[in-house]
C-alpha cells in the first residue's frame, strides 16, 4: 500500500470534507442530467419498450419529439416491401380534457364540503374533483404486436380491447383522481381506467394508453394522408442495423430509418441539446468546479499543514521535495476516486427518492464517466494548488 493511500485510510476524517464536497458535487450535475433524461424516457417509455426493431421517421427528424417526425402514408407499402419486415403499424395519438366522475360517496362529500364553506375548494386544495389535460398514445391490443411494450401481459391487452378502456400509469392515479375500474371524462365522453401500469411515468403530463379502435371511436384517429412515425419489426433483430441502412438507401431521403438504439440515444441527446437544459446544465457543472475547487483545495492544504512534520521528517530522510509531491497528487487522486464513489452513492439515494415519488430517472453512461472524471479532475487541481504549502517542511523545524 503506498503512503498516500495509507495516510487516506489513517487519517480519513481529516479529508472528509474533501470528500463531502466532491460527492455533491458531482450530486448536483448527476441528479440535473438523471431528471432531464429520465423526463425524456418518460415520453418514450412506451416505444422503448415495443417489439418494433426499427423507428421510420420523416427525413428532417433528428428525434422523436426533435422536428417533424410523421411521413406521407404511401411510405408504409415501401417499408413493408423490404423482405426482412414482418409488422409495420404507425405510431398515433392524441391529446384532450381529462375529467374524473366521482362516486355517489365522493359526490356527498363534494357537495357537504361546498355547502360548508361556501363553495368548492379548488385544486389542490382537498377538492376530488380532477381536470387535466393528457397526452394519448395508442397500441394495436393484440398479442405480439409490434406496437405493444414487451410488459403488457395477455390480460392487459384483453382488458384494453374492450370499447372505451385505458391504461394509466400508477404514478398519474392520484394526479387524476382515479383508480382501477373508475369511468371517467375523456373530452366529454366516457372511458374507464381498465389497466393500470407501472414504469411508465410521465411528470408533465398524464398519459393514456388506448387501443387504435377505441381511439377510431372516440373521433381522433388520424386517417389523413400522413401519419405518425413508423414501428418496424423484422425477422432478425440483430439485424435491425443492416435493415435501416437497406431501407434509407430504398427511401431516397423520402424519411429515415433508426434502429431502436440509435432512436433512443438521440432522443436521451435531443434533451441535453435543448438551450435551457445546456445552460442549467452548464451552470451546474461551473457551480460544481467552483464548489469542489474551494472547498477540496482548502481541505487538503490544512490537511498538508497538519502533517507538515511528518513531511519534514520524510525531507529529513532523504526523500525529494518531487517525491514529497508526488505523494500530495496521488493523495488528491485518492480522494477524487473516493469522492467518486460516494457521488455515486448520494446519486443512488435520491434516485430511490424520485421513483418513489414517481420520478423518472436515467443516466447515460457516457455521461456519468464525464462526471467522474471532472470529480477526479477536480481533486487534482486541488491538490496541485496545495503543493505550495510543502515548502514549509523544512527539516531544521524538527529542532524547535
Amino acid at each position: 500500500m503506498s503512503l498516500a493511500l495509507a495516510t487516506l485510510l489513517y487519517e480519513w476524517r481529516r479529508y472528509m470534507a474533501a470528500v463531502v464536497a466532491l460527492a455533491f458535487s458531482g450530486l448536483l450535475v448527476l441528479a440535473q442530467v438523471g431528471m432531464f433524461v429520465g423526463i425524456g424516457k418518460g415520453f418514450t417509455a412506451q416505444i422503448d419498450r415495443a417489439r418494433a426493431d426499427v423507428m421510420v421517421l420523416g427525413p428532417g427528424a433528428k428525434a422523436l419529439f426533435g422536428g417533424p417526425s410523421g411521413l406521407p402514408r404511401r411510405m408504409i407499402p415501401l417499408v413493408y416491401s423490404h423482405p426482412e419486415v414482418v409488422q409495420v403499424a404507425p405510431l398515433d395519438g392524441s391529446g384532450g380534457r381529462f375529467q374524473n366522475i366521482l362516486s355517489p360517496e365522493q359526490q356527498a362529500k363534494e357537495e357537504a364540503r361546498a355547502k360548508k364553506g361556501g363553495k368548492s375548494k379548488g385544486k389542490g386544495g382537498g377538492s376530488s374533483r380532477k381536470s387535466e389535460f393528457v397526452n394519448v398514445t395508442v397500441i394495436d391490443a393484440i398479442p405480439g404486436y409490434v406496437t405493444v411494450p414487451t410488459d403488457y401481459t395477455q390480460s392487459m391487452l384483453e382488458a384494453l380491447r374492450r370499447p372505451y378502456a385505458v391504461a394509466v400509469d400508477e404514478t398519474a392515479l392520484k394526479r387524476l383522481g382515479v383508480k382501477k375500474g373508475d369511468r371517467a371524462l375523456y373530452n366529454g365522453k366516457t372511458i374507464t381506467i381498465a389497466v393500470v401500469t407501472h414504469g411508465y411515468p410521465n411528470i408533465i403530463q398524464p398519459t393514456l394508453v388506448m387501443s387504435r379502435d377505441t381511439l377510431r371511436m372516440l373521433g381522433e384517429a388520424d386517417t389523413g394522408q400522413r401519419v405518425g412515425p413508423l414501428m418496424v419489426e423484422i425477422r432478425d433483430p440483430a439485424r435491425a442495423e443492416i435493415v435501416a441502412a437497406q431501407l434509407n438507401k430504398k427511401a431516397d431521403g423520402k424519411f429515415r430509418a433508426w434502429t431502436r438504439q440509435e432512436l433512443a440515444d438521440a432522443n436521451s441527446g435531443a434533451m441535453l441539446d435543448d438551450q435551457i437544459i445546456g445552460i442549467m446544465l452548464g451552470f451546474s457543472a461551473f457551480l460544481g468546479l467552483l464548489i469542489g475547487v474551494a472547498i477540496t483545495w482548502q481541505t487538503l492544504r490544512g490537511a498538508i499543514m497538519a502533517n507538515i512534520k511528518e513531511f519534514a521528517s520524510l525531507r529529513a530522510l532523504g526523500v525529494s521535495m518531487g517525491d514529497l509531491r508526488n505523494i500530495v497528487m496521488e493523495l488528491s487522486f485518492w480522494v477524487g476516486i473516493v469522492g467518486v464513489l460516494a457521488a455515486g452513492l448520494l446519486t443512488w439515494l435520491v434516485t430511490l427518492l424520485a421513483s418513489a415519488g414517481g420520478v423518472p430517472m436515467y443516466f447515460p453512461p457516457t455521461l456519468v464517466i464525464v462526471v467522474a472524471v471532472f470529480l477526479v479532475i477536480i481533486a487534482m487541481l486541488s491538490g496541485f494548488l496545495s503543493l505550495g504549502i510543502l515548502k514549509n517542511s523544512q527539516p531544521a523545524d524538527l529542532l524547535r
